[in-house]
């Protein structure tokens, strides 16, 4: 079987990223992925912004629900990347069978896994979010379980949409999954308000002039919204409609790769393939989401306010995070497929040229946004709204972290373009530790340090971030100039006819 099928209905969407000039298809892959990345900040910000029109305490039980949501959702998800692995660099090595067995593969085992981080999610929910500093028995901590228990009935289909989102990218296909993204977030968008706020006193009518039909709605219905609990439905029904056209799509083969349920059957020595690349980065992952719960848990002995405040500077630095992960994904396919294919010097200054890129960019956003600060964070509260959280001192607490550690997202650029590159070569327990070490070396430590030991409150916490991101990316930087990632993951499969590795090149040469 070709790279296009043989079958008629059969479309490849992927990009050629393994041929000629390496600019173009490398934005023409990445630009999806990071637009993508976009419009998941777009699930994110609308949650915050309309929960934030009941006050302090709903955004405060989100920053302890997504705490819990990222831990438990970033085990199972790390291992998507090994099938972005595998299928890159398998493709790159012209063998599409092959790809499109360790894609059902990956589907198999990581949806088994989304089934128990589902039901251990939901049974655990009320102690893991006392853990992380919520207060049992308080409005943000019944607020944050409800919320919590929801996104874990629907957990499976936040992993099947990871799932495509994954195996599309690794296949070099990116403008798909973004724009089955772009249908779930207006859908999300649409609903938001309605499931958060309902048909009283919603602000979204009263911005359109519709307070009549409002009027009429209520009382035809009565429904005043499910508060925060709305928002996690909002999510499960958006994201469900995208995983389900995902996988129709895999098992259509109208995307490039084309499923059957004989690709589904796990098999021992694939699996065992998949564990040994997506095991690190799970643990990766898990260890990152479980820094994060404890650095709120940090967060939290400043206060409800501060929890506010970092649930809000989460969302807002989401915006320059996320598009950086997309672009650094988009490097990590590239890099698959160039090593697959025999080319190593393609795959580094692959990541070279990214780099320059996320630079660039992050360097005007954070120009543009610093004098804003307080404007920034004052759009997702309404200061009139109740509460035990103060409005005023969350937009204060969050514009500090804005002018701290927002200079230092230069950094948490370039950290995550090199280490797309060191995951796109297989290298997943190098990554991980890297990534690990920014949390858990850096930015923990220090955190509680200057919160806690030195008094600095809260705003320990900003320098802490600042410091993480500048210390990881000259060591991850310092590892990548070593040249040791440079050895693919696909041993047992030839690099295809006439494609000349950079070894040959040089043997020829001596």
């Amino acid at each position: 079987m070709d790279a296009a099928g043989s079958e008629g209905k059969r479309t490849d969407r992927s990009v050629n990223v393994t041929d000629g000039a390496l600019f173009k298809p490398l934005m023409i892959l990445s630009t999806p992925i990071v637009l993508s990345q976009l419009l998941q900040v777009g699930y994110n910000l609308a949650d915050t912004f309309w929960v934030g029109q009941l006050g302090g305490d709903p955004v405060a039980a989100l920053s302890y629900s997504w705490a819990i949501v990222f831990l438990m959702v970033s085990v199972g998800g790390g291992f998507t990347v090994a099938g972005t692995v595998l299928v890159a660099q398998y493709k790159g090595a012209a063998d599409f069978t092959k790809s499109n067995h360790v894609a059902g593969q990956t589907l198999s085992f990581v949806t088994l896994i989304s089934v128990a981080v589902a039901i251990l999610g939901y049974v655990l929910s009320p102690t893991l979010i006392s853990l992380v500093g919520a207060t049992p028995g308080t409005p943000p901590f019944e607020m944050a379980v409800s919320y919590t228990r929801i996104i874990f009935i629907g957990i499976s289909f936040m992993f099947w949409f990871f799932i495509f989102d994954a195996l599309s990218r690794g296949w070099g296909d990116t403008r798909t999954p973004l724009y089955l993204m772009f249908i779930s977030v207006m859908l999300n968008v649409a609903i938001d308000p309605i499931l958060i706020l309902g048909f009283e006193d919603n602000p979204l009518f009263i911005w359109l002039g519709l307070e009549s039909l409002e009027a009429t709605l209520f009382e035809a219905t009565g429904f005043a919204g499910y508060g925060v609990a709305g928002a996690a439905i909002a999510t499960v029904f958006s994201r469900g409609l995208a995983a389900v056209v995902g996988l129709y799509l895999l098992f259509d083969g109208r995307v490039g790769l084309e499923l059957t349920v004989h690709d589904l059957r796990l098999e021992t020595g694939t699996v065992r393939q998949i564990l040994d690349i997506g095991a690190p980065i799970a643990a990766e992952q898990g260890l990152r989401a479980g820094g994060i719960a404890a650095l709120t848990v940090i967060i939290a002995l400043a206060g409800d306010d501060a929890v506010a405040a970092y649930g809000i500077v989460n969302r807002l630095s989401s915006l320059m995070f996320l598009p950086a992960l997309g672009l650094a994904r988009g490097t990590e396919t590239v890099v698959g497929q160039n090593l697959g294919a025999g080319h190593v010097d393609r795959a580094r200054r692959t990541i070279y040229m990214s780099t320059a890129i996320v630079v660039a960019a992050f360097a005007a956003v954070i120009a543009a946004a610093y004098p804003f600060a307080e404007g920034i964070v004052a759009i997702f509260l309404d200061v009139d709204a109740g509460g035990s959280v103060a409005t005023g001192d969350v937009i204060g607490i969050g514009a500090q972290y804005i002018r701290i550690a927002g200079p230092a997202y230069v950094f948490l650029g370039v950290f995550q373009i090199v280490l797309g590159g060191i995951r796109g070569s297989g290298s997943t327990r190098t990554a991980m530790v890297l990534s690990t070490t920014e949390l858990w070396v850096f930015r923990i430590p220090i955190g509680f340090v200057l919160l806690a030991v030195v008094g600095m409150g809260v705003v320990g916490v900003w320098y802490a971030v600042a410091i993480s991101y500048v210390g990881a990316a000259i060591i991850t930087v310092a590892w990548f100039l070593r040249g040791t990632w440079t050895e693919n993951v696909v041993t047992d499969t030839a690099a295809p006819e006439g494609v000349v590795t950079e070894t040959a090149d040089a043997e020829r040469a001596e």
